[in-house]
């Protein structure tokens, strides 16, 4: 394991410890926006995160959920979910982790999701591979959508617009064997890494929801695009996540033509 690695599986350990010593007992709950909570425990457990990226390279940029860093002008770039999966926390939910990934020359070269409920680590490193508690994962051998067990989650501004959400999931669950929404986007992708599930889409969401969990899919042997099939980019707001095998079946699915782009 690398000193990126180390320090990534390191902060995200260290961001996690915090979530599970307050579970259950959230304190000091206000709202960013109507559906999109934040807590002590969320900036507690970013601070835990930043000691540990900081002591070990200082001198790279970060980027994080809660606050905001001076940027540094490094090659190297931090992005750190503290605790994804905050709305569950705060309901006792357990369903949440803390997420760290590392891009360097605009790749993703580690990441590490951790949940403290489950005591599940996530790791990759880039051409590596992926592990889970520190034993090699793959995706799941399901070939079709019809066999597949989905997850998706819903912007925090769905009431503003829920029609299109609404409408693709009403065309992804008609065509999958099972649709879940659990609410934590980094957890989602390692599920998918971890063959638990075999894909994921949601828009609306951030470089920290997705970095590290992405790198985590791509080395367990999935793929990750945007909703047209273009290469992810962590920095556009869209994901769709998959074993690789159901992908080309879902983006068709996600698309406004929907089922008939397969008649087409």
């Amino acid at each position: 394991m690398s000193s990126f690695l180390e320090t990534a599986a390191a902060a995200a350990r260290a961001a996690a410890a915090v979530i599970k010593r307050d579970f259950g007992r959230p304190a000091g709950v206000r709202f960013k926006a109507r559906m999109n909570p934040v807590t002590e425990t969320d900036l507690a457990a970013e601070h835990a995160a930043l000691q540990v990226l900081e002591r070990a390279f200082p001198s790279h940029d970060i980027l994080t959920e809660e606050s905001a860093q001076a940027p540094r002008r490094s090659d190297y770039l931090w992005v750190v979910d503290p605790m994804d999966g905050t709305v569950n926390f705060t309901h006792a939910y357990p369903c949440v982790c803390a997420s760290v990934g590392l891009l360097g020359g605009g790749e993703l070269l580690a990441g590490a999701v951790c949940d403290p409920i489950r005591d599940e680590l996530f790791t990759a490193e880039k051409g590596k591979g992926a592990a889970l508690n520190g034993s090699p994962i793959r995706v799941s051998p399901v070939s079709a959508l019809e066999g597949s067990l989905l997850c998706t989650g819903f912007p925090y501004r769905l009431v503003e617009n829920p029609g299109e959400t609404f409408r693709v999931f009403e065309r992804v669950s008609l065509l999958a064997q099972g649709v879940r929404r659990d609410g934590s986007a980094a957890l989602d992708i390692c599920y998918v890494a971890a063959g638990r599930f075999d894909g994921f889409w949601e828009r609306e969401l951030k470089p920290w929801d997705t970095a590290a969990g992405v790198l985590i899919l791509r080395e367990a042997g999935g793929l990750a695009t945007d909703f047209s099939g273009r290469q992810f980019d962590p920095f556009v707001p869209e994901i769709a996540a998959t074993n690789s095998r159901i992908h080309d079946e879902l983006i068709r699915a996600l698309s406004p033509a929907g089922p008939a782009a397969d008649r087409a």
